[in-house]
C-alpha cells in the first residue's frame, strides 16, 4: 500500500457510506474491467459499479490514488480479484474489510482448478478470466455476494447469472472451434507476458510469455536471445502484443528474428489483463475474449469468423 497509514486511518475512521438517498442502488467498486462488466451484468439496475482500471491499465502494477481511496470507502461493498493480482491493494483492502464487505471473486475458483504461479509455491496464476470455465465460478461468486447485499434482487440476480453462464458456455465452444482449427505445428502461443496460461491449459496450447506471470518481472538479454531461436526454430509465424504491456520485447523479438532470416508478423494486439475501451464489444468480457479468440486463430493459421463470433468485432483482425 502507498498511501499513507496516516491518510487511511482518517478515511477510514471519518467515511461511511452515505445512506438516505434517493438512488437505493448498492454502490459498488470493482478493481478490474472484467470484475467489473460482471457485476453490472449480474447486478442489473439494482446495483451502480465504478471500476477502477480502465483500458490500458495494468493491475499487476496499480496503485491506488486518494480518489480510489474514497471510493472503496464510501462504497457498500468492494469486489476485487485476489490471487495476488492487485498486489498494490492488498493491504489496504484487507484494512478495508473491517468496516466494509470486500469480496475476492477470483478466489472462488477452487484450488484444484488453479495454475501455479511458476516455482512459487503455494502461489497461483491469476489470470483465470483466460478461461470461461474457470470464469463461471466467479460469476456464481458475485452473484451470491449480490445476494448476501441485497436478499431482495435474489431472483433478479440468479436469473442475469444465469444468461452470463449460458453466454459463457457458448464462448467456450466457439473456443474450442476455433483454437481447434489451428494446424500441427502452429499451436504455439507467443505472447508480452505469461497471462495466457489458463486459456493453454484448456485448449491445448503451448504457451509462452517474455516476462512472467506479473509485469512486474523484466525479460532479460538470455531470455529474449531464446525466445528468438525458439521463434526461428519452430516457424512461429506470429506473436502478439498486449494492451496493457509495453511491446518493446515483443518487438525486440521481431527484430531479432528478422536478423536470423525469419519474418516473424505481430498478429494483432490482445486484451489480457484490462479489457478495450468502455462503451465497445472488446470492452466487455465476452468480447475481449472474443477479439483474442478470433485474433489468436487467424494469425497462427487457423479458421475464425473475420468479425468473431458474433460479428460484433470492432475490426477484423489480420
Amino acid at each position: 500500500m502507498r498511501a499513507t497509514l496516516s491518510l487511511i486511518a482518517l478515511l477510514l475512521g471519518l467515511l461511511s457510506p452515505v445512506t438516505g438517498q434517493a438512488d437505493e442502488r448498492l454502490r459498488l467498486v470493482a478493481t478490474t474491467g472484467m470484475i467489473g462488466d460482471a457485476v453490472t451484468l449480474i447486478g442489473g439496475d439494482r446495483v451502480a459499479v465504478e471500476t477502477l482500471m480502465g483500458p490500458g491499465v495494468d493491475p499487476h502494477l496499480y496503485r491506488q490514488t486518494r480518489r480510489d481511496i474514497l471510493a472503496m470507502t464510501r462504497a457498500d461493498a468492494v469486489f476485487w480479484h485476489g490471487l495476488a493480482l492487485e498486489l498494490q491493494l492488498e493491504e489496504f483492502l484487507e484494512r478495508l474489510a473491517a468496516h466494509t464487505p470486500v469480496y475476492a471473486v477470483g478466489e472462488a475458483v477452487p484450488e484444484a482448478a488453479r495454475l501455479p504461479a511458476g516455482d512459487f509455491a503455494g502461489q497461483f496464476d491469476p489470470h483465470v478470466w483466460m478461461d470461461p470455465g474457470r470464469w463461471r465460478h466467479v460469476v456464481v461468486a458475485i452473484r451470491d455476494a449480490l445476494t448476501e447485499l441485497a436478499p431482495a434482487g435474489r431472483d433478479a440476480f440468479a436469473a442475469h447469472a444465469d444468461a452470463y453462464l449460458a453466454e459463457l458456455e457458448a464462448l467456450d465452444a466457439y473456443a474450442h472451434e476455433v483454437l481447434g482449427s489451428l494446424p500441427e505445428g502452429r499451436r504455439l502461443l507467443v505472447t508480452a507476458h505469461d497471462a495466457f496460461g489458463y486459456l493453454g491449459d484448456t485448449y491445448d496450447l503451448e504457451v509462452v510469455g517474455i516476462q512472467g506471470i506479473s509485469t512486474d518481472s523484466e525479460a532479460g538479454l538470455a531470455r529474449i536471445e531464446a525466445l528468438v531461436r525458439l521463434l526461428v526454430e519452430r516457424r512461429v509465424p506470429a506473436i502478439f502484443v498486449e494492451s496493457s504491456v509495453d511491446e518493446r520485447h515483443v518487438r525486440a523479438l521481431v527484430e531479432g528474428a528478422a536478423a536470423r532470416g525469419r519474418t516473424v508478423a505481430i498478429g494483432g494486439t490482445l486484451f489480457s489483463d484490462a479489457m478495450g475501451p468502455p462503451g465497445s464489444y472488446e470492452g466487455s468480457y465476452l468480447g475481449m475474449l472474443d477479439h483474442n479468440l478470433t485474433t489468436i486463430a487467424r494469425a497462427l493459421g487457423g479458421e475464425a469468423p473475420p468479425r468473431g463470433r458474433l460479428g460484433r468485432l470492432a475490426e477484423a483482425p489480420p
